[in-house]
C-alpha cells in the first residue's frame, strides 16, 4: 500500500507545477447556478476557465458538485479550491484573469442568453501544520471526495488540531481514508478561530460509512477522545458539518 501511494504522489508531481508544492493562499469558492444554467456553468469552466486559471498563475485543487441529503446528485452547485503563493499573488492573477481576452470572449459568448451564475460564496484558507502537502495523490478509481467542517467552542481550536495532528489523520488513514488537505479560516472571517476545515476521499458512500464507523468504535480514538475531553467537550453542538461532493470530469482530484 505504502509503494502505491509513493507511486501515485510521483505520477501527480509530474503532472502540477513545482509552484504548487510552495502554496501558502487557498480559496475555497462555491458558485449557484442560475435556474437551467448549470450545463453551461460547468461547460465554461471544462473548455475555458480552468485552463484560464492555469494561465494566470492559479492552481487548481479540485472541483466538484455536492450531493444531494438523498445522495442524489446535484450539478446546480459547483465547489473548488484554488492555490496561490500568496494573497498579493492571488490579487495579481485575477486581475489579468479577468482582462484576458480569452476569458472575456468565453464570458460573452456563454451569457448570451443570461447569467450562468447567480450566487457566489469565497473563504481564504491557509493549510494546517499537520496537513498533507500539495500535489494530491491521483486515484486509479474514481472516488468520492467529503468536505468536513468542524465548529469548536471558544478557545478549543487549539486542542482540536493536538487531537487531530496527534491521533486522527492517522487513524482516518487507518481505516482507509485518504487524508487530503487541512485549512483553518484566514484571520478576519467569521469563524475563523474556532473552525477547522479539510477533505477527505473514500471510495464510495458504502465504503465512507464502513470507514466511519470502524474508526468510531476504535479503542485508540475512544481513548484519544476521551483524553483530549477530560476538561470538556471541544466542538460545539452538531459541530460537524459534512458535505459530500462528486468531482466533476475537469476537476485535477478525481
Amino acid at each position: 500500500m505504502k509503494r502505491l501511494f509513493f507511486t501515485l504522489s510521483a505520477f501527480i508531481l509530474s503532472l502540477v507545477p513545482a509552484a504548487a508544492q510552495d502554496l501558502t493562499c487557498f480559496e475555497l469558492r462555491t458558485y449557484h447556478a442560475a435556474p437551467g444554467k448549470a450545463g453551461a456553468m460547468h461547460a465554461r469552466f471544462r473548455d475555458h476557465t480552468v485552463a484560464l486559471f492555469k494561465k494566470h498563475g492559479m492552481t487548481n485543487v479540485l472541483y466538484g458538485t455536492p450531493r444531494t441529503e438523498t445522495g442524489e446528485k446535484n450539478d446546480e452547485t459547483l465547489i473548488y479550491l484554488l492555490g496561490y503563493p500568496d494573497k498579493a499573488a492571488r490579487e495579481a492573477s485575477w486581475k489579468t484573469f479577468l482582462e484576458d481576452p480569452e476569458w472575456v470572449a468565453a464570458k460573452s459568448a456563454s451569457e448570451k442568453d443570461g447569467k450562468l451564475v447567480a450566487g457566489m460564496e469565497s473563504l481564504f484558507l491557509h493549510l494546517t501544520d499537520y496537513s498533507p502537502a500539495l500535489p494530491i495523490a491521483a486515484a486509479t478509481e474514481p472516488r468520492l471526495i467529503e468536505l468536513r467542517r468542524y465548529t469548536t467552542l471558544p478557545g478549543k481550536l487549539g486542542a482540536l488540531d493536538a487531537r487531530f495532528r496527534d491521533h486522527t489523520v492517522k487513524l482516518f488513514a487507518k481505516h482507509g481514508m485518504t487524508n487530503l488537505p487541512y485549512f483553518h479560516l484566514d484571520e478576519g472571517q467569521d469563524g475563523a478561530d474556532v473552525t477547522l476545515l479539510y477533505f477527505l476521499t473514500h471510495a464510495s458512500a458504502e465504503a465512507m460509512a464502513a470507514s466511519f464507523d470502524a474508526f468510531r468504535k476504535d479503542p485508540d480514538w475512544i481513548t484519544a477522545r476521551d483524553a483530549s475531553e477530560k476538561d470538556g467537550k471541544l466542538l460545539i453542538e452538531k459541530g460537524v458539518a459534512s458535505t459530500v461532493l462528486d468531482p466533476t470530469d475537469y476537476s485535477p482530484v478525481k
